[in-house]
């Protein structure tokens, strides 16, 4: 997939291999800047045991993000019907869950994120049966929120999970394509 208009190059997907793909991993989610993962004090066998617990998981599926070919961001689909918001809101058939983490760096590219974020929103639409994604960032992250928005997230409320105050917010495909000009 390409981001249309951006300059930013290629992203694309693959399935994550937990154990080959952790070490990389590992660096990014106890990376300062990945503070909002909390896995800041995870050791290299605690990414690894929670990847393979989502790779075996029904309801949860991880992506590595490769940016040209180059790993550059991490993506999470999971059924917000049985997966984190169990409980939390009523959740709609077609309804899917999004993670996204941008990989650190010294050297950031500017619009770089939201390119990232448009292009994971357009790879989860690229399946029929999704009619909206649904997000739970935690309240104090002010970046993502922003970036929420942008590419057509309606924040909801505040829910308060186990881990963190979140807000939920949802997005349509309708929403997604006015807000980016992004066809899917």
């Amino acid at each position: 997939m390409t981001t249309p208009g951006t300059g930013i190059g290629a992203l694309s997907v693959r399935p994550l291999d937990p154990l080959k793909d952790a070490e990389l991993l590992h660096g990014w989610v106890t990376h300062p800047k990945s503070a909002f993962w909390m896995m800041g004090d995870a050791r290299l066998e605690d990414v690894e045991r929670a990847y393979m617990e989502i790779a075996a998981d029904e309801h949860h599926d991880a992506y590595l993000g490769l940016h040209d070919g180059v790993p550059a961001f991490l993506m999470e689909r999971y059924d917000p019907a049985h997966r984190e918001l169990v409980g939390l809101y009523p959740p709609e058939p077609g309804d899917v869950g999004m993670h996204f983490l941008v990989a650190p760096t010294d050297t950031p590219v500017h619009g770089f994120t939201r390119a990232v974020i448009t292009a994971v929103m357009a790879h989860l639409f690229t399946d029929p049966a999704t009619t909206r994604v649904v997000v739970e960032p935690d309240v104090d992250n002010k970046a993502v929120h922003a970036l929420n928005e942008a590419v057509g997230f309606l924040p909801e409320r505040v829910i308060s999970k186990p881990e963190k105050r979140a807000l939920l917010g949802f997005c349509t495909r309708e929403r997604f394509t006015a807000a980016t000009g992004v066809s899917v």
